[in-house]
């Protein structure tokens, strides 16, 4: 079924970001109405479940935990190589196959919460897509890459690539996993998908080594470390 409605103001945000706007320009900071910058942050609304859009001098204050105040939380910038889950040779056994944590699909994030709960979803033309994850399989998947333990609850996520024949497992903020889903949304064409999807897809994770050395949305750089090296 579709997502909730938390994570569907969030995800309404990017699309509509991805689809409608002409151009940065009209992109605002959500507290003090400042341009934004093509990279800016994101500002988890916990008592909403939404995501606000921050300018810089936004992005620095809320960096301190006092300044959130039990209300807020900033998305952090990680992204990592789950290197541990690339390594595995048999995955349905191993456990790192989606499949095995209940998610029929080669293309998911896993997002883990306060009180030790998860929640899968997966990009479709709708939307993200929940789906029922059994706590056990996570365990086990946790088993096999310690540090998944570390995710920041609700703002980051187990990002998950065995779609036609890869193997890619990366710990992203939660607002990568929507500016995904919006790329599939955007791209998604007739009743498979169409021509443009999987290329647009396979750009999204070609981009990610190049993020996560600046731990910006849109940094450039060199080869990531990975988690497990």
């Amino acid at each position: 079924m579709p997502a909730g409605p938390g994570v569907g103001g969030a995800l309404d945000r990017v699309v509509r970001a991805g689809l409608v706007r002409a151009g940065p320009d009209e992109e605002r900071c959500d507290l003090c109405a400042a341009p934004l910058p093509s990279d800016h942050r994101h500002l988890l609304d916990e008592a909403a479940d939404t995501l606000q859009c921050l300018c810089r001098a936004c992005a620095l204050l809320f960096d301190r935990d006092a300044a959130a105040r039990g209300h807020y939380r900033l998305i952090p910038q990680r992204r990592l190589r789950v290197a541990d889950l690339d390594r595995l040779t048999d995955l349905d056994r191993g456990g790192s196959d989606p499949r095995t944590l209940g998610i029929p699909v080669g293309l998911a994030f896993v997002i883990p919460g306060d009180d030790g709960e998860v929640q899968a979803r997966y990009p479709s033309p709708i939307g993200a897509t929940r789906w029922e994850l059994e706590p056990a399989a996570w365990r086990r998947l946790v088993a096999r890459a310690p540090v998944l333990a570390g995710l920041t609850p609700r703002v980051e996520a187990l990002l998950a690539n065995t779609a036609r024949h890869r193997r890619e497992f990366w710990i992203v903020p939660i607002d990568d996993c929507y500016r995904l889903v919006a790329i599939v949304r955007r791209e998604w064409t007739g009743l498979s998908g169409g021509s443009r999807v999987w290329p647009a897809v396979d750009d999204f994770f070609a981009a990610l080594p190049e993020r996560s050395r600046r731990g910006s949305p849109l940094g450039r750089g060199g080869r990531p470390a990975a988690a497990g090296d």
